[in-house]
């Protein structure tokens, strides 16, 4: 009986794995074409003169409130150039983001037909890692001065939970995160479940969206973070099941378990040693299982509740 459980188990994913090659063939044939500028470059290059030309080429750029005088400012200023220097050395070219991005954009397609590919404009914004990514209309804008690796200088002061994701690695995971959030509605429900498995359906989209991409650069975790919410899976579930949270609709659960922050907060000797999010990363387990089992499509799987997930998940945390 052990031996036909293996085999059973083995055919299982054999199967599987052929299906997601195929899969694989099949986007790696979706034609997308885009543009990548290197604004943060043009700009850093400019002089008051070029100043007037890149503005009649991309006046989006520059916002009509502040006049020309504040961007010659700005070409001058010396914490400007530096960063200019600073994001030359990290990034003198980038291809191989580039090749990165035609991968996501491939996926993004195949799963969601109507996706229009952006024009990508690479910028700097004097470290607004509150913004590192934005999307607005057909422009995608990334800026570089937030992914120059998390022991740059010009990251004193921050905060360690936030600065080890200012990597160059985050930048496709970021902006897969970007797009999930596109497609994916907020949820009406106020009930921690809810805006667990709001996260949770993000990540099974950056699941799709990055299938290269590790499971901790997806959540934006560590590796030993990763290694520690799956090691203590059980005990995390069971500390919301036992405490009756999931359908809590107390706002304080979403910074002690959704939010970034140094780590997640069940008022226990354990939290120091535990990562932040682990609400985001129980959501993404519950989703996951609710695919597996269900079959659904990323469609069905966005517009369904978060209690009708729930119910059919099934979830059983590892052990």
């Amino acid at each position: 009986m052990y031996k036909k459980i293996i085999l059973l188990l083995c055919t299982i994913v054999f199967i599987s794995c052929n299906e997601d090659a195929k899969i694989e063939k099949e986007i790696a044939e979706v034609p997308v074409d885009f543009e990548v500028v290197r604004f943060d470059r043009e700009f850093a290059e400019a002089n008051p003169e070029k100043l007037m030309d890149l503005k009649q080429e991309y006046p989006f750029l520059f916002p009509q409130q502040f006049s020309d005088r504040v961007w010659i400012q700005k070409l001058n200023d010396t914490i400007q150039q530096e960063i200019n220097v600073e994001v030359g050395k990290a990034f003198p070219s980038f291809e191989n983001k580039e090749a990165e991005l035609h991968s996501l954009f491939q996926h993004i397609k195949y799963y969601f037909p109507q996706f229009e590919v952006p024009k990508v404009f690479t910028v700097t914004s004097e470290v607004d890692y509150k913004n590192k990514v934005i999307l607005q209309d057909e422009y995608l804008f990334i800026s570089l001065d937030t992914y120059l690796g998390e022991e740059h200088h010009f990251y004193i002061g921050i905060q360690e939970y936030l600065k080890k994701n200012f990597k160059e690695e985050q930048i496709i995971p970021d902006v897969a995160n970007a797009y999930a959030e596109k497609y994916v509605p907020r949820p009406n429900s106020r009930t921690f479940l809810a805006h667990m498995l709001y996260y949770g359906k993000l990540l099974v989209l950056k699941d799709k969206f990055t299938p290269e991409i590790t499971d901790a650069e997806k959540i934006g975790y560590t590796e030993e973070e990763r290694i520690w919410a799956q090691k203590n899976e059980a005990q995390i579930w069971r500390y919301f099941v036992e405490n009756e949270l999931l359908f809590d609709t107390d706002t304080e659960l979403y910074s002690r378990f959704l939010y970034p922050a140094p780590f997640s907060k069940f008022y226990l000797e354990l939290d120091a040693e535990s990562p932040a999010r682990l609400g985001q990363y129980i959501g993404w387990q519950i989703v996951r299982s609710y695919m597996e089992k269900t079959n659904a499509s990323l469609e069905e799987m966005i517009a369904t509740d978060a209690e009708t997930i729930f119910n059919k998940a099934n979830f059983k945390p590892r052990k």
